[in-house]
């Protein structure tokens, strides 16, 4: 059951930590302060950085990542586009980022409730993510 649990904690990380990328991905362009792209490229860095590093896990399982839900992704794209189109600002981007932030920690906290036998290496990695998504929408703030 741990190796079940964990397994599965990693694979919503990582499908977590995709739609995390793509949501800063599909804003960067439109970003106009030179801070506010500094922060959100340290952020995709992190990211990035996790990303690896649950991989490697999922690795040793034997297991692929998780894509994220594709009705999801495409709900967030329309959502970004559709609001950026109205009002393109640093504002809305810090709105944006910070709504998905504030999904993806609800989200993160929901899976360690969930998987709570999960092994020890996965659960910290679930609260170092938890972490970065935190720093982010309190690093952006300044932009709301």
């Amino acid at each position: 059951m741990v190796e079940h649990d964990t397994v599965r904690l990693l694979r919503e990380c990582d499908a977590g930590i995709k739609m995390g990328l793509s949501a800063i991905e599909d804003v960067f362009e439109y970003v106009h302060s030179g801070g506010l792209a500094k922060i959100l490229t340290e952020c995709r860095e992190k990211h990035q950085k996790l990303k690896e590093e649950i991989q490697k896990l999922l690795d040793r399982f034997q297991e692929e990542g998780k894509d994220p839900n594709p009705m999801a992704k495409s709900m967030s794209w329309i959502k970004t586009n559709m609001r950026l189109v109205m009002h393109e600002s640093d504002q809305t981007i810090a709105d944006l980022i910070t709504d998905g932030c504030n999904m993806g920690i609800k989200s993160l906290h929901k899976f360690l409730n969930q998987y709570q036998t999960a092994d020890e290496k996965s659960r910290d990695i679930t609260k170092r993510l938890i972490n970065l998504e935190e720093k982010l929408a309190v690093d952006i703030r300044g932009y709301l």
